[in-house]
């Protein structure tokens, strides 16, 4: 099953749409979205404007892969799965949020291997395509490491 979640604060139709469009090509039938605040509906794929905590990550569980916002929290929940994710940054120019902060998440996390990355809904149909061939990440733990924590408190300390 592909999950696709927008975040709970705003939509993004740029982003659901696209999926909506690809599902509706290919007869994608396993895909679940939760698609935020908004007046847009998908034709194709199951949806949902939001999901409690408890069904967000019933379904983030069940899911194989993950599309997403490049929201770290998204992203991190992915990571410590080890559920592979692809992601669209929202962009600030578009006003789908306040500036950059996505597109720079995601090109750090993009250089790391950590996620895959699609800048535009060209780029996302394209790598839906190869959705099921998705690699999936190593999970990380879901706490700092002990060596991060006193490094952290080292600067403090000497700042």
């Amino acid at each position: 099953m592909i999950f696709v979640t927008v975040g709970a604060q705003m939509p993004f139709n740029r982003l659901v749409e696209a999926v909506d469009q690809w599902a509706g090509e290919t007869g994608r039938e396993d895909i679940f979205a939760q698609i935020g605040p908004t007046d847009w509906r998908p034709g194709y794929i199951q949806w949902t404007k939001f999901l409690d905590s408890a069904q967000f990550f019933e379904k983030f569980d069940a899911a194989d892969t993950i599309v997403a916002h490049a929201g770290m929290g998204t992203i991190l929940s992915a990571l410590v799965r080890g559920k592979s994710i692809l992601v669209m940054p929202r962009q600030g120019s578009l006003r789908e949020t306040r500036n950059d902060h996505q597109v720079a998440t995601a090109k750090r996390l993009l250089d790391l291997g950590k996620v895959e990355v699609a800048f535009d809904e060209k780029e996302l149909l394209e790598k839906l395509q190869a959705i099921d061939r998705l690699k999936k990440p190593s999970p990380i733990g879901p706490y700092a490491s002990p060596d991060l924590i006193e490094a952290i408190q080292r600067f403090v300390r000497e700042s």
